[in-house]
């Protein structure tokens, strides 16, 4: 028996997984994430579409589902162990924190899931561990083993991170709840200037990455927001060629190619042009393994070159969350799911 195998650290997240997104035009986000971005559309079902990248083995990173409204149904998150989804579950209980049971397969390919509402955020989180891998179609099919499929458009590797907002009344709600009950670390952050007590943005990760979720403040004092999810780019050189190809199609360009001071990564915001959800093309940044790593403050007077080191400036102004809102999905399941 392996020495981390003699006791028990408690349940945890391994990485962030899927994303579900509602779309009023499925065929326009299928065209731009599929044919555009590159992703492998793994399976249909209905008005319901399971895509990963490249170098996704597991069933899907993005769920594209076709609804009325841009919102977000859905923040995956995989834990650790198997058993691990149940003792969340129980955590939650405990917190006297309403829970509902996502059964095997009513999201595709993946398997039990406990849904909840984010303690200050209302985002709509779901742990899970089971996940099904299948193999792509042989004409998709990488000559890389650690590849699930071939490099195509604009070679999304994986999904990367998610950037959320929340009301500046409860962002420190959000914000330490993820930290002391799911195991984020924070790795970046700052404070609002104006009541240096509340997070203004906090950037933090379960992985090596500088952030796996980001939570920001929203100016607007909406709650349950997503400002964009981040797909990975090999490299900087991608990112550009991205802008020079995106353009050409006439996809919505937010703003970028730019570099971000916080997590040193180059960034390119554009628009689903299905749905309006924000996505960012990100590439590059540094990795954290110090076991011990302080988390850096960046100071007001600093803050700007933190969100953009080089580039078009990011605009943070009240509104600039775009057209998408989550939370109205709540706890309960799609239609779909309970049919």
């Amino acid at each position: 028996m392996a020495l981390q195998d003699r006791y028990d650290p408690g349940p945890s997240i391994a990485h962030i997984g899927t994303i579900n997104l509602g779309t009023p035009d499925l065929e326009k986000s299928l065209w731009f994430h599929r044919d555009v971005l590159g992703m492998e559309e793994v399976e249909r079902d209905g008005d319901v579409a399971y895509l990963r990248c490249y170098m996704e083995r597991g069933h899907h990173s993005l769920v594209l589902t076709q609804q009325e409204e841009s919102i977000v149904n859905s923040y995956g998150f995989r834990v650790g162990r198997p058993q691990d989804v149940e003792l969340f579950a129980e955590e939650l209980a405990r917190q006297e924190i309403e829970t509902v049971e996502v059964p095997s397969g009513t999201e595709r390919g993946r398997g039990t899931a406990v849904r909840f509402q984010l303690p200050g955020g209302t985002h709509p989180f779901e742990l899970y561990y089971d996940v099904d891998r299948p193999l792509a179609p042989e004409h998709l099919r990488s000559k890389l083993p650690s590849n699930s499929s071939r490099r195509r458009g604009l070679g999304a590797r994986r999904i990367d991170h998610f950037n959320i907002q929340a009301d500046p009344g409860r962002i420190n709600q959000a914000e330490s709840w993820v930290r002391e009950n799911l195991g984020f670390k924070r790795r970046e952050f700052a404070m609002l200037p104006d009541n240096p007590t509340t997070v203004m943005a906090s950037w933090m990760s379960v992985t090596s990455q500088v952030h796996d979720l980001a939570i920001v403040a929203n100016r607007s004092e909406l709650n349950g927001q997503l400002h964009h999810v981040a797909f990975n780019l090999e490299n900087f050189s991608d990112a550009l060629t991205a802008a020079d190809i995106l353009a050409d199609l006439d996809v919505t360009i937010g703003v970028g190619p730019g570099k971000h001071g916080i997590g040193q990564a180059m960034y390119l915001y554009v628009f689903d042009p299905g749905s309006g959800h924000r996505v960012e093309l990100y590439a590059g940044g540094y990795q954290i393994f110090d076991p011990d790593w302080q988390a850096i403050e960046w100071a007001p007077v600093d803050f700007p070159e933190g969100m953009t080191w080089y580039g078009d400036p990011i605009d943070l102004a009240p509104g600039s969350s775009g057209r998408v809102t989550t939370g109205s999905a709540g706890l309960h399941l799609p239609q779909r799911a309970t049919a």
